[in-house]
């Protein structure tokens, strides 16, 4: 009687001993990956205006950027808001 219930312990301890979770085990890796293009891409700085006014009421600016087309685009339209031809 005394084996069957070593018996019983044993294999109860056994069987509860390898239904733990195992830490050698890994997740599982995601499944998106990112796209290379993506973490490419940075956003555009603004055109920066330092815009300057004389003692004859003249206005004058500098405009610097990293887009040709924003510098051009800044341009006309100080230009049109300032009235300047």
């Amino acid at each position: 009687m005394l084996r069957i219930q070593l018996a019983a312990i044993s294999l109860l301890i056994l069987s509860l001993l390898s239904c733990g979770s195992r830490p050698e085990e890994k997740a599982p890796p995601p499944t998106f990956k990112q796209a290379p293009q993506i973490a490419d891409v940075k956003p555009q700085k603004p055109a920066k205006i330092k815009l300057k006014r004389n003692s004859k009421d003249d206005y004058s600016w500098e405009i610097s950027g990293d887009s040709v087309d924003e510098v051009v685009k800044a341009d006309r339209q100080l230009r049109k808001l300032l009235k300047v031809e």
